[in-house]
């Protein structure tokens, strides 16, 4: 099943709030207007999913042949064809970028300039001090809820964009929502630049190996046992008693009848950082 009322929603920034990182599922909220109207665009920045961090991918130099048809759009939402050679966005099949490039990164970390939250700010921030900047949100629209306020921004009646993501390649729970040519992300127009940007997200437990018309995953390439999982981690000493320098252990166990070749192997911490 696919997005019902995906669709482009162009608009102008006016203001943006971040979800505290202890919530659940936060998220990062833009207040937009078109013309006399508001939204709020709804941006994932954690996955509910293990593993949590995202992958992104940012283009500050975005060139693409929907260009054009995008500008030439009305302010307001637009409701897509889920099709080629239409304004719909698909990360595998839409040359937009390679999808090899995207890359982990944590909601909050400690330090400037160095997260999820902190690098969708600087590009939003940008925006809102621009006098011409244009967005472009790529998802879900809801709305327009004509007894209902908006939650964050207060505005009545309530509406907005969300699924600003990949929505194909998922499993589980949100298979559902699977589809092709329906791929959410946020375009950012600066016309006395001359510049476009690109910012486009993705879930880790998401597979770009996806079905030409479902979107569903393509199981004999996203289902294959990852490398090295004949390899299990069966005991570790992290934090003897003393000094731990060169006391520090980690036991593996080969539980496979092959001989394992651990060059090129590293322990990592959290923050992906080899120990």
């Amino acid at each position: 099943m696919s997005l019902a009322t995906y669709g482009v929603l162009k608009a102008r920034i006016l203001d943006r709030k971040v979800d505290p990182p202890t919530d659940q599922s936060p998220h990062y909220q833009v207040l937009v207007t078109e013309g006399e109207k508001k939204h709020r665009i709804v941006i994932n920045v954690k996955s509910q999913e293990s593993p949590s961090d995202l992958l992104y991918l940012v283009d500050d130099s975005f060139q693409h042949s929907i260009l054009t048809s995008l500008q030439n759009l009305s302010a307001g939402f637009h409701k897509l064809e889920h099709r080629p050679g239409g304004m719909a966005l698909d990360f595998i099949r839409g040359n937009l970028f390679n999808p090899e490039d995207m890359k982990p990164l944590p909601l909050d970390v400690p330090g400037a300039g160095n997260d999820l939250k902190e690098l969708i700010d600087l590009y939003i921030q940008r925006a809102l001090q621009s006098e011409d900047a244009i967005v472009y949100a790529f998802g879900a629209s809801w709305g327009p809820e004509s007894h209902k306020s908006d939650q964050y921004f207060g505005f009545l009646p309530g509406s907005g964009i969300h699924d600003i993501h990949m929505n194909q390649g998922s499993v589980g729970k949100f298979q559902q929502d699977n589809g092709v040519y329906q791929d959410g992300g946020l375009l950012l127009q600066f016309p006395s630049r001359n510049q476009w940007i690109g910012i486009f997200l993705a879930f880790q437990s998401q597979c770009f190996h996806t079905d030409d018309q479902t979107g569903n995953i393509i199981k004999s390439i996203c289902e294959k046992p990852p490398v090295g999982a004949a390899v299990q981690i069966v005991a570790a000493l992290v934090n003897p008693l003393g000094a731990d320098s060169g006391k520090e252990t980690v036991t593996l166990l080969n539980v496979s009848p092959e001989t394992v070749n651990l060059k090129g192997w590293a322990l990592a911490d959290k923050q992906k950082i080899n120990i």
